[in-house]
């Protein structure tokens, strides 16, 4: 039975459905401070769609529009977390 939209994801699931593997998920957290999985027992994370949605936009704007990170957080405090998960 397939998640509800709504539902919280795993990294492994988010890293499938972005096609990203997991440790480059690990280090976009420790580089963008807007994504904030909750940790849960054993320091599990779990994406909320919103984080799923930042994640992917920042995805985006790194490997299809071609920016570094440091182009990405500019972008992010300019413009703000919506601009760029949309």
């Amino acid at each position: 039975m397939a998640k509800s939209a709504e539902a919280f994801r795993t990294i492994s699931e988010v890293a499938e459905i972005l096609d990203t593997p997991a440790h480059v998920l690990r280090f976009w957290e420790s580089q963008f401070a807007q994504i904030k999985p909750m940790k849960r027992a054993g320091s599990r994370r779990y994406y909320r769609p919103q984080d799923v949605a930042l994640i992917a936009g920042i995805r985006k704007l790194l490997h299809d529009d071609g920016l570094t990170i440091r182009g990405v957080q500019k972008i992010l405090r300019e413009q703000g977390v919506r601009h760029v998960a949309s």
